[in-house]
């Protein structure tokens, strides 16, 4: 403490200071004789780590403050973790501080870190490869971020990380496969950025991985078959890539699956029947890619499955009505393929469906009554299909019903008064079929309603007062606004 008093003497007679462990440090600047670390020369490895973050702290917090500072005990400062024999530093965590900074490298100097915490920031900057040194770190959370530039190889060198997360930054380039080496890692998350080249198939080797979150950057190529290795994994994420090449039937081997997201890629070949035998499946989405074939029965065998889509592909065949067994199932998305046949009464007893979208493809035969028993049934979407018969009266007891479109096909018949049961419709869609007949003036009941289509039937009678504020211009249109003979 003397010392630091003869220093701030100095300072104010205007006489050079000595920097250096023999000489006068600025009061900012130094943690073995400010009131920072405790018995400084039984800590030297905390002194140390203290006078590294003194020289992070500004790059670090940018715009944003933060209270460390050679006149405050370590113990205090903000988002700072000291633990051990003799004391270190062995986490920071500063999530959701609004900093606006860059990462510093001195952060390197952390060496008996533990938890490196920064996401939900707004730091800017590349991820230096200095942090490779911290070979003690268990978890690494740099997400939420605006991040440029590669994932630094140097990574690779935490031998004993379990958690890695990049994701919602704007990184660049490949991934390395370095990576790999991290045989402990149980949650690689590096989706929503701007990656590109191949996924590895290196990462087949992490096999204590659980979490492996690639989705939404610019990844290239086939998926790895090796990744059917990754015994433990619970949730595999390749949706939103560039992806090419048919779905890996080795993926059938990751017996703990909980959730697969392969959409928005540019797969192709047939769905693999083998994915059946995942168990523990709960969602599984593979839409909008260019997969062909029919939808394979084994499907049928995921008694855990509560969302499937397979929308926005190439399928053909019919809709296997074993789907109907699969009674967790909460949404069922096939639109947008070219399936034929009818809809399966057996998805009548789906009774925890809240979707149901079957439209644009080539569907035919009639609406079955049995999906009036959906009673959580919120989107009905049957448009654009070759269905035929009249409209069930049964879709009036969908009593949690928000949208039900069924524009587009060749539906006959009168619109049933059941209609205006269906308390909580925002849109309704019949546009494009033969319909007759006078409009019910029940529906005027629907109070929520916020979309309707009626053009191309052969309605009459007059638009119940209700639903006048619903679409005024396609109403007036369609001329059904005032009666018509």
């Amino acid at each position: 403490m003397v010392l630091r008093w003869l220093c701030i003497v100095a300072i104010a007679m205007g006489i050079p200071l000595l920097l250096g462990a023999t000489g006068c440090l600025s009061p900012e600047q130094t943690c073995a004789d400010g009131d920072a670390v405790p018995d400084p020369q039984d800590n030297p490895g905390l002194v140390a780590d203290c006078d590294a973050l003194l020289q992070a702290r500004d790059k670090l917090a940018g715009g944003a403050t933060l209270n460390w500072s050679a006149d405050r005990a370590i113990t205090e400062w903000e988002g700072i973790s000291v633990d051990g024999s003799p004391l270190r530093v062995n986490a920071l965590n500063l999530s959701e501080r609004e900093l606006t900074g860059t990462i510093p490298a001195e952060l390197g100097a952390l060496t008996n870190l533990q938890m490196l915490a920064l996401g939900v920031n707004r730091l800017t900057g590349p991820i230096p490869p200095q942090l490779g040194t911290l070979t003690n770190l268990l978890v690494l959370l740099l997400s939420h971020n605006k991040l440029t530039g590669p994932i630094p190889v140097e990574l690779s060198n935490l031998a004993n990380l379990r958690l890695l997360t990049l994701d919602d930054n704007q990184l660049t380039g490949p991934i390395p496969p370095q990576l790999s080496s991290l045989a402990d890692l149980e949650a690689l998350v590096l989706n929503n950025n701007q990656l590109n080249g191949p996924v590895p198939p290196q990462l087949g080797s992490l096999t204590n991985l659980r979490e492996l979150w690639l989705d939404r950057n610019q990844l290239t190529g086939t998926i790895p078959p090796e990744l059917g290795a990754l015994s433990d994994l619970e949730a595999l994420a390749l949706g939103d890539n560039r992806l090419t090449g048919p779905i890996p039937p080795e993926l059938a081997a990751l017996a703990n699956l909980q959730q697969m997201f392969l959409d928005n890629n540019q797969l192709t070949g047939a769905i693999p029947s083998q994915l059946g035998t995942l168990a523990r499946l709960q969602l599984l989405g593979l839409h909008n890619n260019q997969l062909s074939g029919p939808i394979p029965l084994e499907l049928a065998a995921l008694g855990n499955l509560r969302a499937l889509g397979l929308d926005n592909n190439r399928l053909t065949g019919p809709i296997p009505p074993q789907l109907g067994t699969l009674v967790h199932l909460e949404q069922l998305v096939l639109s947008g393929n070219r399936l034929t046949g009818p809809i399966p009464s057996q998805l009548g007893v789906l009774v925890r469906l809240e979707r149901l979208v079957l439209s644009e493809n080539q569907l035919t035969g009639t609406i079955p009554p049995h999906l009036g028993g959906l009673a959580n049934l919120k989107r009905l979407i049957l448009n654009d299909n070759r269905l035929t018969g009249s409209i069930p009266s049964e879709l009036g007891a969908l009593s949690n019903l928000q949208l039900l479109y069924l524009d587009n096909n060749q539906l006959v018949g009168t619109l049933s008064p059941e209609l205006g049961g269906l308390a909580h419709l925002r849109g309704l869609g019949l546009s494009g079929n033969q319909l007759s007949g006078s409009i019910p003036s029940e529906l005027s009941s629907l109070s929520k309603l916020e979309e309707l289509f009626l053009a191309g039937n052969a309605l009459t009678g007059c638009v119940p007062e209700g639903l006048r504020r619903v679409d005024r211009n396609d109403l007036v249109q369609l001329g059904l606004s005032d009666c018509r003979a």
